[in-house]
């Protein structure tokens, strides 16, 4: 069995869970996704499919979505390897994945690839090295669309050029305390950067979960925005441990922790909003070593805990009630000897 890539404690892992590189990219000789009947998607997957195949660095497996059930591919945007839309819709839609989930290409989303690589912690060059890598593999098979003068061709204008969105996830539980997060947005935001929920756009931030991107895609290299997105990141790590510093000094503060752990070990009923509530104060008080938890284990339990990945597992659609018990013995079980 292949351990997921997520079980992981990478660089930063105290504050930064994961690190994300995204590349956008189409095919010369196809109308955008959004264009496409269902032949002709088809035609986009097979061929993106048997070009990966031919290079054997990496083991891919081959989803049609619509095989998929709903609680599945939610699954999966809960996972991060694809996004919420692409689980809504899933007609004329496959992904590729490897076997530990750090690589998943989406084809036929918005545009023709969605290549993605996740890695633990703070890792930006080392998961653009392997998006470049496959992207590299795939451009001496395929036609890209591009550009001399803008650079990679793509659906939304944003994407243009680079068509490279980095980010990181980062767990903030005591800046958000203290009221610092709409600040930073303002602040990262004039930097060509964006903060925002775990899940993107109009997400909110669930745990204190919250992922940094690059906005700017167009006239920048891919180099000039990892540095700018890995500057930005360790600053915001930085600004989160000394927040922690000071927030742990409270006896309330470490009062909230041992309690959530408390709940958590004890509960019967656990429902997801309340879960990543006191899993975030548990992460904190382990990372700041007041708990004697693996943020392994913590980043794990994270994971696996949302609602369709629940009911993926179970292999079945639970009602809300029955979902929040399968959680609540779950978290017991994982969490039921502290150290």
């Amino acid at each position: 069995m292949n351990n997921k890539w997520y079980i992981e404690k990478g660089d930063q892992g105290d504050v930064v869970l994961s690190t994300r590189i995204r590349l956008a990219r189409n095919l010369k000789d196809f109308l955008f996704p959004a264009r496409l009947d269902a032949k002709g998607r088809q035609t986009v997957n097979e061929t993106v499919r048997d070009a990966l195949m031919e290079d054997n660095t990496y083991e891919f497996g081959y989803l049609e979505m619509k095989t998929l059930t709903r609680s599945q591919a939610v699954s999966l945007a809960e996972r991060h390897l694809i996004s919420p839309e692409f689980a809504s819709s899933v007609d004329g839609r496959a992904l590729m994945l490897t076997k530990d989930e750090s690589v998943s290409i989406m084809l036929c989303e918005e545009d023709h690839i969605r290549l993605q690589v996740m890695k633990a912690g703070l890792a930006l060059q080392e998961a653009y090295a392997i998006a470049d890598e496959i992207d590299t593999a795939l451009d001496k098979r395929l036609a890209y669309a591009f550009d001399e003068r803008i650079g990679y061709l793509t659906q939304c204008p944003t994407n243009l050029g680079t068509a490279m969105r980095a980010s990181v996830m980062l767990h903030l539980p005591a800046l958000t305390r203290i009221g610092h997060i709409n600040r930073l947005a303002s602040t990262v935001s004039k930097l060509g950067m964006t903060i925002r929920g775990a899940y993107g756009e109009g997400s909110s931030p669930k745990g204190d979960l919250y992922q940094l991107s690059n906005q700017i895609t167009l006239g920048i290299t891919e180099t000039s925005a990892l540095h700018n997105l890995q500057q930005i990141a360790i600053q915001l790590v930085n600004q989160e441990r000394e927040a922690a510093k000071l927030m742990l000094k409270n006896p309330e503060n470490n009062d909230k922790i041992w309690r959530a752990l408390g709940v958590l070990q004890t509960a019967r009923l656990l429902s997801g909003d309340e879960f990543m509530e006191l899993i975030s104060l548990v992460r904190v008080g382990a990372a700041n070593n007041i708990l004697n938890f693996g943020l392994e284990q913590l980043n794990e339990l994270i994971v696996n805990m949302q609602a369709a990945t629940i009911n993926a597992r179970e292999g079945k659609n639970l009602t809300a009630a029955e979902r929040d018990a399968v959680r609540a013995t779950a978290v017991r079980e994982a969490l039921k000897a502290e150290g």
